[in-house]
């Protein structure tokens, strides 16, 4: 199976921190400020989210890998912006290029692959 999805697609997601995403909730830290695992966490949404409508009905796209550096804290209330790019695919292999902010500069950066899956297929595998 073919997948058209445009390359140099970009995606965009906005999330305040809060209680529910700081280190200290993340169990990563023992701060409020905006958790790694949560920008992590973001950058992946961000990117799966970005490129999802490019897919048929039943596949979704898997994390398989994410380099990224976290660069600076981000307290509590501040907006954290994520923006995602599809730099190239290989067949079913996707890669991104990463990056957030917060209301005073750059937060974060990574790079990311996902695959492409049959959902159904994916969970029957992982069932037997």
């Amino acid at each position: 199976m073919e997948f058209n999805i445009p390359h140099g697609k970009k995606g965009e997601m906005r999330v305040v921190v809060d209680e529910t995403n700081t280190a200290k909730a993340y169990g990563s830290g023992l701060i409020d400020v905006f958790a790694t695992p949560a920008m992590i966490a973001l950058m992946e949404c961000t990117a799966h989210s970005s490129i999802q409508e490019y897919l048929p009905d039943g596949y979704v796209t898997v994390g398989t890998e994410v380099n990224a550096k976290h660069i600076k804290a981000t307290p509590m209330k501040d907006e954290v912006v994520c923006n995602s790019v599809l730099e190239s695919q290989e067949g079913k292999k996707l890669f991104f290029t990463i990056e957030a902010f917060d209301s005073k500069g750059k937060i974060g950066e990574c790079k990311h692959t996902r695959y492409i899956v049959d959902a159904a297929k994916f969970i029957e595998k992982l069932n037997q």
